[in-house]
């Protein structure tokens, strides 16, 4: 229930207030001073103090101004026996939602009380919702103790302190996006945009409309001025994903906004300013593109200023067993399953394969297997075919494990159960085409 504070030493209308106000939904509680009332604060949940202004061991404006810097999330309504515009100004000043006369506003203090509740709320949620997204791009939330990555995780830790551009390399999949966010939210740019962009989603023309925007009437449909991403992330970070993928021109026009800060919006003349740091990544050797001429060696150098390589995931085999319980949890939750424990046999299937789409491929491959599981353990059968195939190259294996057309088909049989037959859902759940199904149908004599 959500907590209201009054602060009132004439008993008789402490009283009254905390019963009209408990008849509203709200949970009362009750101080006759300003130590009385710091004592509760520390106890109970509070959202909102109605406050006296004159108390027997303070003042209702000063001990405003401590709650607010203690508790600067809680909403403070101060009252006072006589109207007095400097008390009210310097009242506000401290912090407070309002100020109020007693007995002239008492039919006011309802509504002021509700509407200083949604707001109290509301800041809350905007805190937890920060908190989330604070924790969930932290360095300490990047999953990997492997040498490599506690290495990766390091470096980026200390470039996140400066505003310098950063490069980051490394396979599809390696988790450069988490990275980016991560350095931003470590950084003194925290509060503003992180925006982000695949530069390989978009064809040309709408990459650059994306980018910088445009003017109404630069183009057809161009109805009115449209801000770009750079506009967007100004005073913050934009992180440009696939780098390698930018058209030339485009290129150029990059490099004039990490030398200038500025950049035209399609169809103006006068250029927009924009202070904004950027964070690249790529899964491609630039260097190699440079001497292809499908990059610019000048704006490599520019956006190179630290670079940062991200190692593929077999080479940090160790955190596959921690990937694995991770997303395990995650999909398990979503699915409404109680799914905790995975079979050595499957374990080690997960560690020999190759992991060409390194976290976001295991990410898909334990999505699917919480799908399939029917009680709380992923067991071996639940692999994807292909997993299964590459773990069958040890002498530890029994020859029913060996016996992988066997498996294969059970795994078929149980897989069309779960989707009640449904060939296309079928084949999308084996990661397999539909066409490679209907031949192991009939190769298996399903039917």
């Amino acid at each position: 229930m959500k907590k209201i504070l009054i602060v009132e030493d004439e008993d008789k209308l402490r009283k009254l207030l905390s019963r009209i106000i408990g008849l509203e939904g709200f949970e009362v509680i009750e101080a006759s001073d300003t130590k009385t009332a710091l004592k509760k604060l520390e106890m109970f949940d509070i959202s909102v103090v109605l406050c006296d202004v004159k108390l027997p061991d303070g003042n209702g404006i000063e001990l405003t101004k401590e709650i607010k810097s203690k508790y600067p999330l809680i909403e403070i309504i101060v009252l006072t026996a006589y109207g007095n515009i400097p008390d009210g100004v310097l009242a506000i000043k401290n912090g407070a939602f309002d100020y109020m006369t007693k007995g002239d506003d008492n039919n006011k203090i309802l509504p002021a009380l509700n509407r200083a509740m949604e707001k109290a709320e509301l800041s809350k949620r905007v805190q937890i919702l920060e908190r989330r997204l604070d924790n969930k791009y932290n360095f300490g939330s990047i999953i990997g103790k492997s040498p490599r990555i506690k290495e990766a995780i390091a470096l980026a830790a200390k470039v996140a302190e400066s505003d310098t551009t950063v490069l980051l390399t490394g396979e599809t999949g390696t988790g450069k996006e988490v990275f980016a966010n991560a350095i931003h939210q470590a950084s003194n740019r925290r509060s503003r945009s992180f925006v982000a962009i695949n530069c390989s989603a978009f064809n040309h023309e709408l990459l650059e409309n994306e980018f910088f925007g445009h003017k109404a009437g630069a183009f057809s449909g161009a109805a009115k001025d449209h801000k770009g991403l750079f506009e967007e992330a100004n005073n913050g970070t934009i992180f440009l994903d696939e780098i390698g993928e930018l058209a030339m021109d485009l290129q150029v026009k990059l490099l004039r906004i990490i030398e200038t800060g500025e950049f035209f919006r399609l169809g103006e003349s006068k250029p927009t300013k924009v202070n904004v740091r950027i964070i690249a990544a790529t899964n491609r050797d630039l260097l190699t593109e440079i001497e292809k001429g499908n990059f610019r060696e000048d704006l490599y150098y520019r956006i190179s200023v630290f670079q940062l390589s991200l190692p593929p995931l077999r080479e940090r085999a160790s955190d596959i067993t921690l990937f694995t319980h991770h997303f395990m949890q995650i999909f398990s939750a979503k699915a409404n399953k109680k799914i905790d424990r995975m079979s050595d046999q499957c374990q080690s299937a997960l560690k020999r394969h190759s992991w060409r789409g390194n976290i976001r491929e295991l990410r898909n491959v334990m999505e699917r297997c919480v799908l399939l599981a029917e009680g709380n353990e992923i067991l071996f059968e639940h692999l994807p075919s292909d997993i299964q195939r590459n773990s069958f190259s040890g002498s530890d294996m029994s020859g029913a494990e060996l016996d992988l057309a066997k498996a294969e088909k059970s795994h078929i049989l149980k897989v069309l159960k779960i989707t009640n037959g449904n060939k296309a859902k079928t084949a999308t759940l084996l990661g397999i085409a539909l066409t490679t199904l209907y031949r192991k149908l009939s190769e298996y004599k399903i039917e």
